[in-house]
């Protein structure tokens, strides 16, 4: 089989990620309520601009296994369950340091190729033994903090978690917002929310939940959106995958939307992650196409693109056989699929 293409590059700005390599942290800024104010979303243009995507954009063959291996390594390798254990946790951090069977990326030509996913993201209470299990390998363990997925707690004990968590070893803090500040249109409580969880994170990356499917409309998703980054939000995400509507296309075209804005305010690039209902191949491959078309080549890296997801490498790993062998294996060939 022939080696498998790189994800082509359409940003000649930077077409060999340096300043992807050197993404730094985003400081914030004072909150503009002018700005805020201001937006507007027309939502049915948004839905229109994404119900084109799946018939414009196709990728076949060695071109589609090519971006399915760089959605592996933006994936968020997720275990947010009551009944989650150790064990668990450190198979799925096995999982993590080798998402694709080695037999499979030998026959594509990638045998040699550190693929890993980005980062590995479990509650407070597992951030120790998810340390120890990828000692060495480079990939961050992001831990959920803020009350997640409600975010009801009192601030004080939703600044000590994430302090608690930073020093168990987490190099990721995703925390949730307080719903009812963007709901009742209180911008200025979310942005010194936002702003204090920043200050508590410390050297970690903030990525900030906006639960999109509880915020009503898109014209909030996209305030919500901007209040954050100006707070100093590293990430938005859109969902914490415990709400009835998680991430969708028309969400996320908001959200990258306010990410391309506040870029050219600022000069400051924002990670995106969707989360929450995301298993399918062929629906990543919507995302990723999106998010090139929207920002371009370097929003298809880990530093700036993650993808909350646990059943989503399973799916990908069955059409990386598929692309090899020319069948379809059953889910319980892959590991934790």
């Amino acid at each position: 089989m022939a080696k498998l293409q790189p994800v082509p590059s359409n940003d000649s700005d930077i077409a060999r990620h340096p300043a992807v390599a050197g993404h730094g942290r985003n400081p914030g800024m004072a909150l503009d309520l002018d700005w805020v104010d201001g937006l507007k979303v027309n939502r049915s243009a948004v839905e229109r601009r994404v119900a084109t995507l799946p018939g414009r954009r196709t990728v076949k063959k060695d071109w589609q296994a090519a971006w399915l291996v760089k959605a592996i390594q933006c994936i968020d390798l997720t275990t947010l369950s009551g009944d989650d254990t150790w064990e668990r946790v450190r198979r799925l951090c096995a999982k993590a340091r080798q998402p694709v069977r080695r037999d499979l990326l030998d026959a594509m030509g990638l045998g040699d190729r550190k693929i890993q996913v980005g980062a590995v993201c479990v509650y407070h209470e597992m951030v120790p033994t998810a340390v120890e299990a990828l000692a060495g390998s480079g990939i961050p363990v992001a831990a959920v903090s803020t009350g997640f997925p409600a975010g009801l707690s009192p601030l004080g004990l939703r600044i000590k978690e994430i302090e608690a968590s930073v020093a168990a070893g987490a190099a990721e803090i995703d925390i949730v917002i307080s719903r009812r500040h963007a709901l009742v249109g209180d911008w200025r409580a979310l942005h010194d929310e936002v702003r204090a969880f920043r200050a508590a994170c410390g050297p970690a990356h903030l990525k900030t939940i906006l639960a999109t499917g509880d915020l009503g409309t898109l014209r909030n998703v996209a305030r919500a959106s901007a209040v954050c980054m100006m707070a100093g939000a590293d990430f938005i995400k859109t969902s914490t995958g415990k709400e009835t509507v998680n991430a969708t296309l028309p969400v996320s075209l908001t959200m990258l939307r306010m990410i391309r804005d506040y870029r050219e305010r600022t000069g400051q690039r924002i990670g995106f992650k969707p989360a929450g209902g995301i298993s399918a191949a062929k629906d990543v491959l919507n995302y990723q196409f999106l998010m090139c078309e929207e920002l371009g080549r370097p929003w298809l890296e880990p530093e700036l693109f993650r993808i909350g997801a646990s059943s989503l490498l399973g799916d990908i790993e069955r059409q990386l056989e598929h692309h090899v062998t020319g069948r379809y294996s059953a889910a319980h060939r892959h590991p934790l699929a």
